[in-house]
């Protein structure tokens, strides 16, 4: 596809016939506007590190049922990520994304199709894959410092060593005097920081973000995208995000995937072809959320329609029969 501007893509989407087969929006703005500069003291870095060879993510094929459910939680779904790229899922609910995310992880086995990262085929639960859970799941007994230790520590990295990467990671996630208080000590916020530190100290090749964010308030919420940005700009991790917010899947994505409930399919990717950090009030970001949320109502609807009984009609008022003749009578 040529670049063009958003709002002649987007009237391309509308105005091309609907179809089963995922829709693709790709290069989607054209000469947008350049984001304002960040200082440090904002805790911008200012730098765009380029991605390793470490974090090319495929998931290929696969089809996950729980129980006896007629319809796959996953249904044949591929997905590949490069290395260094960002991906977010969003869906509504019940479409699949926290296990096409488990998927990744390893936590558990498709029923169909292969889960490989970098070449070599996930089985399992391994280092080379962080999880952050919308619950931060930080030991309440340990410091701000003792819990992001801890992998480093099962993993038997020396004393020395430990104490240096948990510097290193507590100071990106701006937190470096916070190491010695306890769980209870710290805000919301600061307990999702520690929980990415911890992610990060050990150093994956993907980063799996299971709605970080999701039980913090707007402020909070809204600083974070912007130290998440400022991560992923230094790391260059390859990320997949799981997330029921627009807004933010739209901030922090250079990929959307779009999924298809019951069963859970890709119904749309949505390439975001914008500079990081992206300011959210912009008139192009406010476009993308227009045409992602458009698509995520389309499906709901279509979800709700399928649902819904046709031949059911509430009773007339005569036909409810005597017994219920006296209902709220002395009231």
């Amino acid at each position: 596809m040529t670049r063009a501007t958003l709002a002649e893509s987007l009237r391309d989407a509308e105005s091309a016939p609907s179809s089963p087969a995922p829709s693709t929006l790709g290069n989607a703005v054209s000469n947008p506007p350049s984001p304002s500069p960040c200082t440090q003291e904002e805790g911008w870095s200012g730098r765009s590190a380029a991605p390793a060879n470490r974090g090319r993510l495929n998931l290929e094929s696969l089809t996950k049922r729980f129980g006896s459910s007629h319809a796959a939680a996953i249904d044949n779904v591929t997905l590949r990520l490069s290395p260094g790229e960002f991906v977010v899922v969003v869906g509504p609910s019940g479409c699949g994304k926290t296990t096409l995310l488990n998927l990744a992880a390893g936590m558990i086995a498709p029923d169909k199709g292969r889960v490989e990262l970098d070449g070599q085929s996930v089985r399992g639960p391994g280092p080379d894959r962080a999880v952050v859970f919308q619950d931060h799941a930080l030991f309440p007994w340990l410091t701000a410092a003792q819990n992001v230790e801890f992998g480093l520590k099962m993993a038997g990295v020396a004393a020395a060593e430990r104490r240096h990467r948990v510097e290193q990671a507590l100071a990106m996630v701006h937190l470096p005097r916070s190491g010695g208080k306890l769980v209870h000590e710290l805000s919301g916020g600061m307990r999702q920081r520690i929980a990415i530190a911890r992610a990060l100290v050990m150093d994956p090749a993907v980063l799996l973000m299971d709605e970080p964010f999701a039980a913090l308030d707007a402020q909070t919420r809204t600083l974070l995208h912007r130290q998440l940005q400022d991560l992923w700009m230094q790391t260059r991790k390859s990320v997949l995000f799981v997330t029921h917010s627009v807004g933010e899947a739209v901030r922090l994505a250079d990929r959307i995937i779009v999924l298809h409930a019951q069963p859970g399919r890709i119904r749309a990717e949505i390439a975001i072809d914008l500079p990081h950090p992206r300011q959210p009030d912009s008139p192009y970001m406010s476009e993308l959320v227009r045409r992602v949320r458009k698509e995520i109502e389309d499906e709901v609807n279509r979800v709700n329609a399928q649902m819904a009984q046709d031949d059911w009609k509430p009773a007339a008022v005569d036909d409810l029969g005597g017994a219920s003749g006296g209902m709220g009578d002395g009231i």
